[in-house]
């Protein structure tokens, strides 16, 4: 039995730059309004502030996206959208394989994206970086792209388990 197990976050460099160059304005006004005018909010308040921005613009580092193939089937999760692994079991992929893809004109960007809001007949796609990804046509008609950094380790395993998307296509 073959396992292919990884994980990714928004790590890119350019992402990190870019997150401190936009924290820096709203901090820089803020941090000068409170310098000059220290009757314009409170201690308290001005900590708040400060705390909610880096929040907000530190939200992006919590995503993870975590995916396994196994005997069972494809398994992914993208905290925190999912809590639990979703599971597509064999029966239920037509075919699966590794590609090459353009995430802003297939989907319209990095995340979870397509669907409703998208080119529909692309599916969705669950990425945080990169051009490759593992795609799954599901026997029902859907399509799932999920990003991955381990290409040539997806396509060995995906190959390990090809005997049981053939056996399954009568299923």
């Amino acid at each position: 039995m073959r396992v292919f197990k990884e994980e990714q976050r928004f790590t890119q460099t350019w992402l990190i730059a870019l997150v401190i160059v936009s924290i820096m304005v709203p901090l820089g006004i803020i941090i000068g309004t409170y310098i000059n005018e220290p009757d314009s909010f409170s201690t308290s308040e001005f900590i708040l502030i400060i705390g909610i921005i880096a929040l907000a613009s530190g939200i992006i580092f919590i995503f993870k996206l975590s995916s396994r193939i196994d005997e069972k089937g494809f398994h992914y999760k993208f905290f925190p959208f999912h809590r639990k692994y979703r599971i597509i079991p064999w029966y239920d992929i037509h075919s699966a394989y590794v590609r090459t893809y353009d995430a802003i004109t297939e989907y319209g960007g990095w995340g979870l994206k397509g669907g409703a809001l998208w080119n529909k007949s692309k599916g969705i796609a669950i990425n945080v970086s990169g051009d490759i990804g593992i795609q799954l046509e599901l026997k029902n008609g859907k399509k799932i792209l999920i990003g991955t950094q381990k290409q040539n380790e997806a396509m060995a395993v995906l190959e390990t388990y090809k005997e049981k998307l053939i056996t399954n296509t009568d299923v």
